[in-house]
């Protein structure tokens, strides 16, 4: 779509794969025969600074002399059959048990991708809270950076505090994490 009067299509897709380093990845979709280019700032826009393979995504495209680019992401779900991996201490919690938690304010401390876990700081409260890889990935983010903010879901375990979700802070204001 080169005109400006022309409507920007809006396009159900996958995250086909995301790099925060190159700043940069596509979409595949059954609604356009070519890969949607997906832009680190039009992400950042919507409130991440990544998004994991294979994470369902909505987004509006406008069409280039260099192929279809998303311009804005409307919504981001985790990737199809992802399961919570909740601790022992969960018990058989169950998706809608995991929505019906609320959302808390938090600024991500430090998350270490090799690691494979991390911490965030929930506002107007001393404790850290534990974010393990693989919530981050089934909440579909890919990784997260120090000072980051984020809304997350907390359940108390043995060794404290630990998310069961990540949602973006824009998400969550928007009311849709």
């Amino acid at each position: 779509m080169t005109n400006d009067d022309e409507v920007m299509l809006m396009v159900h897709g996958r995250v086909k794969w995301f790099d925060p380093t190159k700043g940069f990845g596509f979409i595949v979709s059954d609604d356009t025969e070519a890969d949607i280019l997906l832009h680190a700032n039009v992400l950042r826009n919507y409130g991440q600074g990544s998004v994991a393979d294979g994470a369902g995504i909505t987004v509006r495209v406008q069409k280039t002399d260099r192929g279809v680019q998303a311009v804005e992401v409307v919504r981001i779900n985790p990737p199809e059959g992802a399961v919570f991996p909740l601790p022992d201490e969960a018990g058989q919690m169950l998706g809608e048990d995991i929505l019906a938690l609320p959302t808390e304010p938090a600024r991500v401390k430090w998350f270490d991708k090799g690691k494979g876990f991390g911490f965030a700081n929930v506002f107007g409260r001393p404790e850290d809270v534990f974010i393990h890889a693989e919530v981050l990935r089934v909440s579909a983010f890919a990784d997260l950076g120090a000072g980051e903010a984020v809304a997350l879901r907390i359940i108390e375990g043995k060794r404290g505090r630990m998310a069961v979700q990540v949602v973006s802070w824009e998400a969550a204001t928007r009311g849709e994490g």
